[in-house]
């Protein structure tokens, strides 16, 4: 069955390898984007079925862009891409509603199922990660809720990317006060009170590389 399909993916190389891959397959590409906000954008506007989302991008990360996405398009699937196998990765990624989870590394052999798997309503995790995992992901275990709110999330992301109060207030369309607040409001929550710690929780979290 041939399905619109949104990509998100910052490096060009592997954007293309995707959409060869699932051309190939008899899937249409209706939107690619280089960055989260643009994905989830893209994801408003042109209603694919499932968005194949790479899980670290500037301006918004793919676990978070997922969760933008099941707010403003619930009936689109989404996909994470990464080259990240660790455990708490996994699970923040199905916290956020992603439905699949696949390994760059195994993406040619692994991703066409993942996409026929979720749109059956289940849920693909790459072969090999830890079994334990991939139960607790298939019986909803209980997952802790996360401190920050979606909006605190992004201004997070956006200082760990070395941007001002400013330059936050632009990308996210909002008042220089406002930005500053949402940063007062995260190190109060996470308890953590200078930049140098809140990328280390960004990079720890997955919101951004090292």
């Amino acid at each position: 069955m041939s399905l619109r399909v949104l990509i998100a993916e910052d490096h060009q190389l592997v954007s293309d390898g995707l959409v060869a891959l699932l051309k190939a397959a008899g899937h249409e590409i209706v939107g690619r984007a280089s960055d989260g906000q643009t994905a989830v954008r893209l994801a408003e506007t042109l209603h694919p079925d499932v968005a194949i989302l790479d899980a670290s991008m500037p301006l918004l990360n793919g676990i978070d862009a997922s969760r933008s996405i099941q707010r403003v398009r619930p009936d689109t699937k989404t996909i994470i891409v990464t080259v990240h196998d660790e455990d708490e990765y996994v699970l923040n990624a199905f916290r956020a509603g992603v439905r699949g989870y696949v390994l760059k590394k195994q993406a040619a052999s692994d991703l066409l199922q993942a996409i026929k798997e979720v749109q059956a309503g289940s849920v693909y995790v790459s072969p090999g990660m830890s079994r334990a995992l991939v139960d607790a992901v298939r019986t909803n275990t209980e997952m802790r809720s996360d401190l920050l709110t979606g909006r605190e999330r992004e201004v997070l992301q956006l200082v760990a990317e070395g941007k001002t109060s400013k330059e936050i207030a632009s990308v996210l369309d909002v008042s220089v006060k406002t930005a500053e607040t949402h940063r007062a409001n995260i190190m109060n929550k996470l308890d953590i009170h200078e930049t140098a710690g809140l990328v280390r929780y960004a990079i720890r979290h997955g919101m951004v590389e090292a």
